[in-house]
C-alpha cells in the first residue's frame, strides 16, 4: 500500500505524545487538520491511550480525545487473537505495535509514529510517516 492509496491516519504513542510537545506541537496538529480537511478518518488505539496519558494537563491530548471524529479502537478478544497472531508470526513482542499495525491494515491508513523502524519489524509495508 502506498501513502497516495491511504484513506487516512493511525496514531501510535509518539504521535499523541507530540500533541503535547512543544518542538512538535504544531506540526502535528496541522497533520491532523490536513487529514480531516481531506476527509480521511483517523484512529487510535486504546493502548496508545494508555502509553501516552499521563496528565490531565495534556490538553491537546484531551481535546483530540474528546472528538467526535476520532476513532478508538478497541482490543476485543478476536482482535486480541490477531494481535496474538500477528505477534508470532513477525517475532514481534510489542502488542500495542502489532495492534497499531492491525489498524492501519484494516482502515488503509499511514501510521504516524515516531519510530517507524519498530512499525516496520511488524509490517514493512505499511506507510509510516515520522512524527
Amino acid at each position: 500500500m502506498s501513502a497516495a492509496a491511504t484513506t487516512g491516519l493511525t496514531l501510535d504513542t509518539g504521535a499523541l505524545l507530540a500533541l503535547d510537545h512543544p518542538g512538535k506541537a504544531v506540526a502535528m496538529q496541522a497533520r491532523l487538520d490536513e487529514a480531516r480537511r481531506r476527509g480521511e478518518t483517523i484512529c487510535i488505539p486504546a493502548e496508545v491511550v494508555a502509553q501516552a496519558w499521563r496528565s490531565s494537563r495534556q490538553a491537546r491530548l484531551a481535546r483530540l480525545l474528546k472528538s467526535p471524529d476520532i476513532d478508538i479502537a478497541f482490543m476485543t478478544l478476536s482482535v486480541a487473537r490477531s494481535v496474538g497472531l500477528m505477534c508470532a508470526a513477525t517475532s514481534h513482542g510489542d502488542v500495542v505495535d502489532v495492534h497499531v499495525v492491525l489498524c492501519a491494515r484494516q482502515r488503509h491508513h499511514a501510521i504516524v509514529t515516531s519510530d517507524p523502524r519498530d512499525i516496520a519489524r511488524v509490517d514493512p509495508t505499511v506507510p509510516r510517516i515520522l512524527v
